[in-house]
């Protein structure tokens, strides 16, 4: 076999979402691209908001000298001190750009903070639902995943259940708020318990246990929620993000690791992911990118139309009968499967030209995702659809 024998086992259990993607690609050549309704990948359909084009536009006419020429391996200063400036207000705790690692995106800074903190045989607690590529990222640095459920009903934090789960081999918890597929947020008051039950479990085993928290979606919350800020209610944190949801970049693999400033031995924790960026080939940010996102912190894409599509999927699939929390943030809905074999769902979706992705590849069978980041058009069409397939589920 010319590949290991580990890869070609996590190809064949490889995320659902570019499996779905694909049969998608096979539908719209058979049926044409309006009879079918992709609702599988993550990919804003929105364009970069004008400050964007106008900065872009700016560095094309006005380019800096030495603008594409290598520099630290954390990024140029400026960029570094402008993502600091806003987590300093957003925190109320004092973030230097010297906190700051710019990143290939959320998924090159997840990577980064593993191989800096992890042991072979380290456990990392991963929250079901959980993003497709956690499990895989923690491989990559002989880690070992523990999943652990969220309120299966809420899809809020089970404290009950994360503290069950820490052993003396636990070095890492990821969150992920607004989360992905569900689309909760995590309440302050949740992040306090949870910092304070995971004072109390450091204390227990005597290692420092790190809350990593992916953030893509900070931005993208509806009707006045808010994500609040990780590290005033826990110490030992570090945030991950992109812009590739907020600036509708996903693309350009932008994005950032802060640590916070409270951490202990936080300079140490600094030097490793900085070496450790460079040398997962990483080496550092998109340089052009750094420069255009340094002005654009406090910028977002319009979340109207996405709230928009959110309110029309569900509530036109909740009056079907499609059970699902509705969610705070990004752009998913996580739906119960009217099926208890969520694959044969999904499966049955297809017969109606709908695309989904079942839950099983988040760890949560029993579910579907819907990404309704996609043309508002097609999620009009596609409800003669929805209604066929309710009534063929008997809701």
């Amino acid at each position: 076999m010319p590949i290991a024998n580990k890869i070609a086992g996590f190809i064949d259990r490889s995320s659902w979402i570019r499996k779905m993607f694909e049969e998608g690609e096979r539908m719209r050549s058979l049926h044409g691209a309006e009879n079918v309704y992709d609702f599988t990948l993550g990919n804003p359909d929105v364009e970069p908001p004008p400050e964007f084009l106008k900065e872009f536009r700016e560095l094309a006419e006005h380019p800096i000298p030495g603008m594409h020429r290598y520099m630290s391996n954390a990024g140029y200063e400026e960029t570094r001190a402008a993502v600091a400036e806003v987590l300093s207000e957003k925190s109320g705790l004092e973030v230097t750009g010297n906190h700051i690692v710019m990143t290939c995106g959320a998924g090159g800074a997840l990577n980064v903070v593993l191989k800096t903190i992890l042991n072979p045989g380290e456990e990392v607690i991963i929250l079901t639902p959980y993003f497709v590529e956690y499990k895989f990222y923690i491989d990559n640095h002989g880690g070992v995943p523990v999943e652990v459920w969220t309120d299966r009903e809420t899809f809020q934090l089970n404290l009950t259940a994360i503290e069950n789960a820490i052993t003396h081999k636990t070095r890492a918890i990821i969150i992920c708020s607004p989360n992905n597929p569900t689309g909760v947020v995590y309440p302050a008051e949740s992040l306090k318990k949870l910092g304070e039950l995971l004072r109390r479990k450091e204390q227990e085993h005597t290692r420092q246990i790190l809350v990593i928290s992916d953030e893509p979606y900070a931005r993208i919350c509806y009707d006045g929620t808010e994500v609040p800020n990780i590290f005033p209610h826990i110490r030992h944190s570090v945030i991950v993000t992109s812009h590739s949801k907020d600036l509708a970049l996903p693309g350009e693999r932008i994005g950032y690791l802060a640590a916070n400033p409270r951490m202990q031995s936080v300079e140490m924790f600094m030097q490793g992911a900085i070496f450790s960026n460079r040398v997962l080939g990483f080496v550092n940010a998109p340089a052009l990118m750094q420069r255009l996102v340094a002005k654009l912190q406090r910028v977002s894409v319009d979340i109207d139309p996405y709230r928009e599509k959110r309110d029309l999927l569900y509530d036109t699939l909740t009056a079907l009968g499609f059970r699902m929390v509705k969610p705070d943030g990004a752009f998913y809905l996580f739906p119960k499967s009217p099926l208890e074999d969520d694959v044969a769902f999904v499966k049955l979706a297809l017969q109606h030209h709908i695309l989904l992705v079942p839950g099983t590849g988040f760890g949560a069978p029993g579910h579907f995702r819907i990404a309704y980041c996609v043309d508002k058009g097609m999620i009009e069409r596609s409800l003669p659809a929805w209604r066929e397939l309710a009534r063929e589920m008997g809701l």
